[in-house]
């Protein structure tokens, strides 16, 4: 049996899509964290730190390993999910 149905999300849906349940693991360098994390003091560019984001983008911390990412993600009730 073939299913032909589509669902159409909007885009205010898509946004919240899992809020309050999903983080978002990444490592990011010097550079791509100025305009992420306001307020960051200068960090220099080579150097590698990774970055915990909030389904909807939000910042929610910065760790100098991915297991300190990801127990901060677990800390605050948030699934992580790797993204490149």
């Amino acid at each position: 049996m073939t299913r032909n149905e589509t669902s159409t999300i909007t885009q205010a849906d898509l946004a919240h899509l899992g809020e309050g349940h999903v983080a978002y693991l990444r490592e990011m360098d010097g550079e791509e964290l100025k305009g992420k994390f306001p307020g960051l003091p200068e960090i220099p560019g080579d150097t590698k730190l990774w970055a915990l984001f909030a389904a909807n983008g939000q910042p929610i911390l910065l760790a100098d390993a991915r297991e300190r990412a990801i127990a901060g993600a677990f800390e605050n009730e948030l699934v992580p999910v790797s993204i490149h």
